[in-house]
This record gives structure tokens, C-alpha cells and sequence, in this order.
């Protein structure tokens, strides 16, 4: 297991295949996946297993745990994924629990880095359903510009991003 970055209150690590369940509990909270991609349980156990697959390939495009330094506690999920050529999209949930503490922005800036720190990276960006204003709130504490929304699979969503020249 690979810790991937780490700030003053989590770190973003490599699942284990033991925490599969823990993974797939997670997106089980309506509120928790209320804003997110709706996928079933089959999807979810695939999307699990090629994170546990990749890991070995690449540290810089993933699905990781985000835990809780003090605890070790799951805290959430984020990945970093290829949106086009250059250009790689950000994407996080986080247990109820931890909303509202400032944690989403903090793994926010540190993943960004994290992210930019592939050569050939030239921009990171994020997107949002409309009604999602924390996470848009979150994004751009962590320094993503808004722009113009874009359609996803028939579904206006709300667009960020973060060039490597603006950090």
C-alpha cells in the first residue's frame, strides 16, 4: 500500500483489497451520493477492482481512500482520471461525518499538486451537478475557475479547472 500525498489531517493512500466493503458502503448514504455518478453495485466492485489493478501501473491516475491521520479512519474517496489529452479530472466524496471541517479542500489542493506534478499535465479539472454549491465552493477554495458549464451524458454540469501555469 502506497501513500499517495498527504496533509496535516489525512492521507490519500492506495485502498487495500480487504477495504473493498468499506469502498462499497460509502456510496450507500443517499446524502453521500446524492450529487454523485449513479452506479450499481456491479459497477462499483469494477471500479474497486481496476484502482487495485492500476496501482502498480501508475501514482498518478487512481482511486484512493482518504483516512483520517489521528485514526486511521475511512474518510472518503477521490481519484484523478484522464478527461482529455493533458488534462486530468478530479473527483471526491466524503462521509457525512467529515463535511463541513474543511478536509474536501485540503485533499482538493493536495491532489491538485499531486496531479500537476506529471510532466505532462497541464490542467486539472472538476465538474459538479448544478445544485452541488458546496463542492463548487470547495473547488474554488483549492483554486479551480469557474467556467462556462458542460454537458456530460445529456446533463449540464457545472466546470472547473486549474492550469499548471496559474499555480
Amino acid at each position: 500500500m502506497s501513500i499517495i500525498v498527504q496533509t496535516p489531517r489525512v492521507f490519500i493512500r492506495e485502498f487495500l483489497p480487504e477495504e473493498q466493503e468499506i469502498y462499497l458502503n460509502h456510496f450507500t448514504d443517499e446524502k453521500v451520493a446524492l450529487y454523485l455518478p449513479k452506479r450499481d453495485r456491479e459497477e462499483r466492485i469494477n471500479i474497486f477492482n481496476n484502482a487495485l489493478n492500476q496501482y502498480p501501473i501508475t501514482k498518478t491516475i487512481g482511486v484512493w481512500g482518504i483516512f483520517n491521520k489521528a485514526n486511521g479512519e475511512f474518510i472518503g474517496s477521490c481519484l484523478l482520471r484522464p478527461f482529455n489529452d493533458g488534462i486530468i479530472e478530479l473527483g471526491y466524496s466524503l462521509e457525512q461525518k467529515y463535511w463541513g471541517q474543511g478536509i474536501a479542500t485540503e485533499m482538493a489542493i493536495a491532489m491538485t499538486s499531486h496531479g500537476l506534478s506529471d510532466t505532462n499535465t497541464l490542467e486539472i479539472v472538476a465538474v459538479t451537478v448544478l445544485e452541488n454549491l458546496v463542492s463548487q465552493r470547495v473547488l474554488e477554495k483549492a483554486g479551480f475557475k469557474r467556467m462556462s458549464n458542460l454537458s456530460r451524458n445529456g446533463e449540464e454540469l457545472a466546470f472547473f479547472r486549474v492550469r499548471a501555469l496559474d499555480k
